[in-house]
């Protein structure tokens, strides 16, 4: 299959750009990992975990939203996610996920990467501080939780990497 390739990180660039470009890196590496499969190849596990990638590119969408929508413009998580009964099932957005097709998948994390792009660029500095703040009343800087943006995706990109390998041999280029 012939992937589109990943977006280039500079080598010198200021704070900001140097960021975003790792952390739209790692979105695009994610994607990268679910391209050219089926639905039900996406729904592939490796025991003894439930990770899939449907259910890795759920979460991810989710933790888009939280991060951005809801932790840094105080604004409530919306759909798909905001209707969840997280008390039935802690990973929803990840069951969630599994249901939805291969282009409703995509669909809806791109739509949550695009929301949070925006909100991104609304903010005048990586100093921004978070609305809502942490449970000690401490808010994060926009600088803090794009660090942890890209810390989450590399986490997830590493079990991405393997399940893709075990489905059908492909490596990450």
């Amino acid at each position: 299959m012939n992937r589109p390739a990943l977006p280039p990180i500079p080598l010198e660039a200021d704070e900001r750009t140097m960021l975003l470009a790792f952390l739209d890196f790692y979105r695009a590496t994610l994607v990268d990992r679910a391209l050219g499969l089926s639905h039900s190849q996406l729904q592939i596990a490796l025991p003894p975990t439930t990770l899939t990638l449907s259910r890795l590119i759920g979460h991810m969408a989710l933790v888009e939203q939280h991060w951005f929508q809801d932790r840094f413009d105080g604004e409530e998580i919306g759909e798909p996610f905001a209707a969840l009964d997280w008390d039935a099932d802690r990973d929803a957005e990840m069951t969630m996920a599994q249901a939805w097709s291969v282009d409703e998948l995509f669909t809806k994390f791109d739509a949550s990467v695009v929301d949070a792009r925006a909100r991104i660029d609304a903010a005048p500095s990586l100093d921004q501080l978070s609305t809502r703040p942490n449970r000690d009343g401490e808010h994060w800087s926009l600088r803090w939780i794009l660090i942890h943006m890209i810390e989450e995706y590399a986490r997830h990109c590493g079990h991405a990497d393997l399940i893709r390998e075990s489905i059908d041999g492909d490596i990450a280029h």
